[in-house]
């Protein structure tokens, strides 16, 4: 994503550290009951916890809301997913 691109607003409300709101959201990569992996135009959100649930999903308004413990969120870069043997033959 270039700097002059607009991004969208990402806003995260933790209530009770049971109920989650974040908005936009581009994508889910994975989820389970333990972890969420979410990517946002200011990089890859991963939600860690017990019990998750995604009870919304909108593609069109970029809205996730997740329901169980939320125990940690972690923001990390938007880096492209290079394979194995794209990181063996630099």
């Amino acid at each position: 994503m270039t700097e002059n691109t607009a991004k969208a607003p990402n806003i995260v409300t933790l209530d009770n550290r049971s109920k989650l709101c974040v908005t936009g959201v581009n994508d889910v990569d994975s989820f389970d009951e333990k972890s969420i992996v979410a990517y946002t135009d200011y990089g890859q959100l991963t939600i860690q916890g017990d019990s998750l649930n995604i009870k919304k999903l909108s593609s069109e308004t970029g809205e996730l809301e997740v329901e169980g413990t939320v125990s940690a969120m972690i923001y990390t870069d938007n880096r492209p997913h290079e394979s194995l043997f794209g990181r063996l033959f630099r």
